[in-house]
């Protein structure tokens, strides 16, 4: 049975999440200029959010790093607003529930924060990420909340936390 954890990131997980990530672009033939694949940040994560009223969470299954989502306080937003970020599974860690306990934990955080809503930015190609937001009420936008996010990313979600 596969055991799973979640945790907060450590500054050895840089390397390996930065792997995963861009591996993920790769692997779905997504834009890579204007995304987190080419964003400099993704490399040293542990120090990004390090920001306050940011948080990246983990996902180990079987000791191994597969995943990762955080939620940070992106410019631009409003203050009562974060943004979902770096949310990639790898392909062994896709269809277990994972990526849902990551978004779970996630809302939580933010709830905590006292946020009330969530942004997200995405691609078409990561169309069943695209679905589980859906699932999670989260409505498609028609423009960016900011312009201090990717701007190779052109689908825009929202949820309201409070609804």
């Amino acid at each position: 049975m596969d055991k799973l954890k979640l945790r907060l990131i450590k500054e050895d997980d840089n390397s390996r999440l930065a792997e995963m990530i861009r591996g993920v672009f790769i692997e779905f033939k997504a834009q890579k200029v204007g995304t987190v694949y080419s964003d400099p940040t993704t490399d040293n994560l542990y120090d990004l959010f390090k920001t306050e009223h940011s948080v990246l969470w983990v996902a180990e299954l079987n000791g191994q790093v597969e995943g990762c989502c955080g939620i940070y306080p992106t410019q631009g937003l409003n203050d009562d607003c974060t943004e979902l970020v770096k949310f990639y599974l790898h392909a062994n860690a896709r269809g277990k529930g994972i990526g849902r306990a990551l978004l779970e934990k996630c809302m939580e955080n933010a709830r905590q924060l006292a946020y009330s809503k969530i942004y997200i930015e995405s691609l078409p190609e990561f169309d069943k990420a695209v679905s589980m937001y859906h699932k999670a009420g989260f409505v498609s936008l028609d423009k960016p909340l900011t312009q201090f996010g990717h701007p190779g990313c052109n689908l825009w979600f929202l949820k309201d936390l409070e609804a």
